[in-house]
């Protein structure tokens, strides 16, 4: 796929999010990258048997204190990739995850820690 169109797939993603979740985002830009780079993957400890889909870095709306201001924008980059690999050439699968990588990311931007979203997840999977 094109990156343009997979950028469309991202933009798509988030405003498919709920009103409340888009209101709450501060201060966050998202990128498209076509695969991760080695030395984030290290940095982050993503073995090789092990694909990063997304990644949120910064500091999350929970963490923000009186004194953030004038910070550079959180960011939050979408590797397509390794999700064109899971989804395997489904096109319908592509896009269901998309949208759940780019909520993932959005969770942490908000504060949510990597259990919690794994749970609702969970609550929450296409049947």
């Amino acid at each position: 796929m094109q990156q343009t169109d997979f950028e469309q797939l991202v933009i798509d993603a988030i405003d498919a999010l709920p009103e409340a979740g888009k209101k709450a985002m501060r201060n966050v830009a998202f990128f498209v990258e076509p695969k991760v780079r080695t030395a984030k993957a290290n940095e982050v400890h993503i073995t090789r048997d092990e694909l990063l889909l997304g990644l949120y870095e910064g500091i999350s709306l929970a963490e923000r204190g009186d004194s953030y201001f004038g910070a550079l924008p959180d960011k939050i980059t979408i590797f397509q990739e390794p999700i064109e690999e899971l989804a395997e050439g489904d096109s319908e699968k592509l896009k269901e995850l998309v949208f759940d990588v780019v909520r993932h990311e959005v969770g942490h931007h908000l504060g949510f820690n990597e259990h919690d979203i794994r749970e609702y997840d969970a609550a929450h999977a296409r049947k």
